[in-house]
């Protein structure tokens, strides 16, 4: 399995890029970062900065880790803008990106900026149209499109990425249409989960790519859980009864390192790891960050 690191953008530039060269220095094989500009709940006046122009700053700055955005907002930029912003990203950092695009989905963002945010159905429209403008610009020299939602017209999108073919993630969770967008069109699909819950989408999403004609083991799969660790078992306990609205592992890293072997077993095969639980201090996350890849993840690296 690969391991990722998730950082979150609400810190100050300069502990964002700490955090990335920490993961970088203990050999973590992604870092990412969220595609929000304001909570989405009360009180929503907390700093957070732009995935994508923080992004390009630490592929300018790191040197082997791939970067992505866990994930692109379809609905808050024109799809070809992101096929551009992708292949500079990945001439930045010289091959390493990763981009991770979703439906989009907080209600509040787009009423504060005034972004539309279309019902299901013509999301999920124009996600699938979006997913082959950037495949379409990133793999050929003139683009051309007539799609419902998105056109092209003899668009170029010079210089192309290093990566000869850029790999396109979808974090997307329906199963009726959704996966079978990913199951058509995406390089890893991502989605939150407990190894239980990860078991049956993984099966529908191997229905969709059957469906579609295509091998199930050509697409990737990648998950991610909020992570506690903790020696406690009441503390565990205590987490995991209280909860937070997503999917969350607590224990010990020998606890945690069964887990992980689990979603290996499910043909998982990277975990993406949140900074947000991991302790309130830079010192206290860069522990955790080392106890959970020497401990919990050992064995299970690729």
């Amino acid at each position: 399995m690969r391991f990722g690191l998730w950082v979150a953008t609400e810190r100050p530039f300069d502990e964002i890029l700490a955090t990335a060269l920490e993961a970088e220095r203990l050999g973590y094989d992604a870092v990412y970062l969220a595609d929000h500009f304001m909570p989405r709940t009360k009180p929503a006046l907390q700093p957070r900065l732009e995935s994508w122009t923080t992004l390009g700053a630490l592929a300018a700055r790191t040197a082997r880790v791939r970067l992505g955005v866990l994930v692109t907002g379809n609905t808050y930029r024109h799809p070809a803008i992101v096929a551009k912003m992708a292949a500079t990203v990945d001439r930045i950092s010289n091959g390493r990106l990763v981009l991770g695009l979703g439906g989009g989905w907080q209600r509040n963002e787009h009423q504060a900026y005034g972004i539309e945010l279309p019902e299901v159905p013509e999301l999920l429209g124009r996600l699938d149209e979006a997913c082959q403008v950037i495949r379409s610009l990133l793999d050929t020299t003139w683009s051309n499109f007539d799609g419902r939602w998105y056109r092209l017209v003899d668009a170029p999108c010079e210089p192309k990425a290093v990566q000869a073919h850029l790999p396109l993630l979808l974090g997307v969770a329906g199963e009726k249409i959704a996966m079978g967008i990913a199951a058509r069109h995406a390089d890893i699909w991502n989605y939150w989960g407990t190894p239980e819950h990860i078991a049956h989408k993984i099966s529908v999403l191997d229905r969709h790519c059957e469906a579609a004609g295509r091998d199930p083991a050509s697409l990737e799969r990648s998950v991610q859980a909020l992570v506690h660790l903790t020696d406690d078992p009441a503390g565990a306990e205590a987490l995991l009864a209280t909860g937070d609205r997503q999917p969350t592992l607590a224990g010990s890293p020998a606890e945690i390192g069964e887990h992980l072997a689990r979603y290996r077993e499910l043909g998982v095969s990277e975990f993406v790891l949140s900074d947000r639980t991991l302790g309130d201090s830079e010192a206290q996350r860069f522990e955790n960050m080392d106890r959970f890849l020497s401990e919990a993840a050992a064995g299970l690296r690729h």
